[in-house]
């Protein structure tokens, strides 16, 4: 198990075999013979290990291990076999910590994923895509207003979401997957606010429409369709900006991907789904975007990035009920002791200004 733990933390941290033996002074021969399980590092060259790796020492102890099932990467086709990998088991990392925090302390709020009831079996037109965005919104009582935080829908419904890195290329969108049985989100913390929010919006989409969609429905147009009626629904654009224009305000499109947290492009999308504008007009505004760099990052505010705290709220309410200790808090987080008791300090800013 040692020489597992340690692979998977070499390779979440993108090393090679003769980078990790240079950083902590042995061969790279040496490090492949411990994650063959040959030879066992004596507690000095543990501690060194996990030191280079980023991790404490007791991660190469853990006993549980998770895989991921029917995974699929969103931009899956650009990201260097490498990049996937280090992203993989940084993944598997925190959904190992996930699991056992939920073993050790259980909140009442966690609940299974279902899909909603009524959705149609069998989806055979664009439109109906819009009703059954609906339909999810209206199940899980969102209303028609916008969703302040994504992360915390996803969550509070039975869908496991992480933030990892992923960003040395920006390449990495997010992907989706199931671990036991469960499913699982994952999008880049790199990325603004509203692409990691289209890209949950999207893996939901998947979740949803999973089996239903009629052959002749691209399933990624239709979760693209789905993720864009679900962040701004059909009631809410006809709504703002009526039910056909011959032009829209670059303004009103920065106005309203602040308040929905859809992108300036996404918006314009929803507008042409909805005949509110026509193809051309559509285009017109895409090649002004392609011209301007605005298709990479738009003008205006950046809608802010979205934040899953959910797992630092469950430690901290678990050491708080005496479930864990601080030992196993710093564990979970992944940080020292130190760095443990800083994190816990909730700094008085009047007092500094007194």
């Amino acid at each position: 198990m040692l020489g597992t733990r340690l692979q998977r933390a070499r390779k979440a941290a993108g090393l090679s075999l003769r980078a990790l033996g240079e950083r902590i002074g042995l061969s790279h021969t040496a490090i492949q013979k411990y994650e063959d399980g040959n030879n066992v590092p004596d507690s000095a060259t543990l501690l060194r290990l996990a030191r280079a790796l980023n991790v404490r020492t007791e991660y190469f102890f853990l006993q549980e291990e998770v895989t991921l099932e029917t995974v699929e990467y969103r931009k899956r086709s650009t990201l260097p076999k490498k990049r996937l990998q280090a992203i993989t088991h940084e993944l598997l990392d925190l959904i190992e910590r996930r699991l056992e925090l939920e073993s050790l302390f259980a909140p009442a709020c966690t609940r299974a994923f279902e899909p909603i009831e009524g959705l149609p079996d069998r989806i055979t037109r664009w439109d109906e895509i819009e009703t059954a965005a609906e339909s999810v919104r209206g199940a899980w009582q969102l209303g028609l207003d916008a969703i302040p935080s994504l992360v915390d829908v996803l969550e509070a419904w039975g869908i496991r979401v992480f933030m990892v890195d992923g960003d040395a290329d920006q390449k990495f969108d997010g992907l989706a997957a199931h671990v036991q049985g469960k499913p699982v989100v994952v999008v880049g913390r790199h990325w603004p606010g509203d692409r990691q929010r289209f890209t949950l919006a999207h893996e939901l989409g998947h979740l949803m429409l999973g089996g239903r969609l009629a052959e002749e429905l691209d399933e990624e147009r239709a979760c693209n369709r789905f993720a864009g009626a679900f962040l701004f629904p059909r009631p809410a654009v006809f709504f703002t900006l009526g039910t056909h224009r011959t032009s829209i305000e670059m303004k009103e499109l920065s106005l309203l991907k602040s308040e929905f947290g859809l992108s300036m492009a996404g918006i314009l999308y929803r507008a042409l789904d909805l005949g509110i504008i026509s193809e051309a007009y559509r285009t017109r505004y895409a090649r002004l975007f392609s011209m301007k760099g605005w298709r990479r990052v738009e003008p205006g505010p950046a809608y802010p990035s979205e934040e899953a705290q959910l797992f630092q709220h469950w430690v901290l309410r678990a050491l708080a009920e005496d479930c864990i200790g601080e030992s196993k808090a710093a564990e979970l987080l992944s940080m020292s002791l130190l760095q443990l008791k800083e994190f816990r300090i909730v700094k008085d800013e009047h007092a500094a200004l007194d």
